[in-house]
């Protein structure tokens, strides 16, 4: 089911304008991160976060998260422009940041989640089926573990525990609550009021 971005209608003496409640949300230097992170959405992220940076770099971005993950190369992306950008950048659990959701929620310079949120970390996954020569294989394995060592680098800068803490609760799902998420240095507190 196709779900349509609801639109916003204004009157005033220069006629009828509609806008969409994303562009809305823009204009409040906030965006959201839902659904799979593929190079489509890390792109339209991307675009907006260099464009609200460019306008105002020392105003904050609020990005909302509510992901289940996806492509690690395209979060990885994401997460350099997060990096690279002088705005500081607020991030918000509303549901769950799972896999490279919840690096790219980590990454937050503030970090809050809601009451019920939760975060799921693990080590990336090789999608697909895996097939080929034996060279090819330990290319992809080499890859996929520098991939894994990468990712504990990022979670242990930003929670500042240390990498082998990080190996322990990768190594298979592991779900952080609110609180839990606090203790292990992945989010900073709990939103209990959305404030304009």
């Amino acid at each position: 089911m196709k779900i349509n971005n609801p639109q916003i209608v204004e009157e005033s003496y220069q006629g009828i304008s509609r806008y969409t409640l994303e562009d809305e949300m823009l204009m409040h230097r906030e965006i959201e991160c839902i659904g799979e992170i593929n190079s489509e959405s890390v792109n339209s992220l991307i675009s907006q976060i260099r464009y609200l940076n460019y306008q105002n770099p020392d105003q904050a971005i609020t990005i909302y998260i509510n992901s289940s993950g996806g492509e690690v190369s395209s979060g990885l992306a994401l997460y350099d422009v997060m990096m690279a950008v002088s705005s500081p950048i607020e991030t918000v659990c509303i549901g769950t940041a799972a896999s490279m959701a919840a690096i790219l929620f980590a990454a937050g310079d503030k970090r809050k989640m809601l009451a019920h949120a939760k975060i799921m970390l693990h080590d990336p996954l090789i999608s697909g089926n895996l097939s080929g020569s034996a060279l090819n294989i330990q290319s992809i394995s080499q890859n996929l573990m520098r991939t894994r060592a990468t990712i504990a680098k990022i979670l242990a800068k930003h929670t500042k525990q240390p990498i082998e803490e990080i190996y322990k609760n990768t190594a298979e799902d592991t779900y952080f609550y609110a609180e839990e998420a606090i203790a292990f240095g992945l989010a900073d507190g709990i939103l209990e009021k959305f404030e304009r």
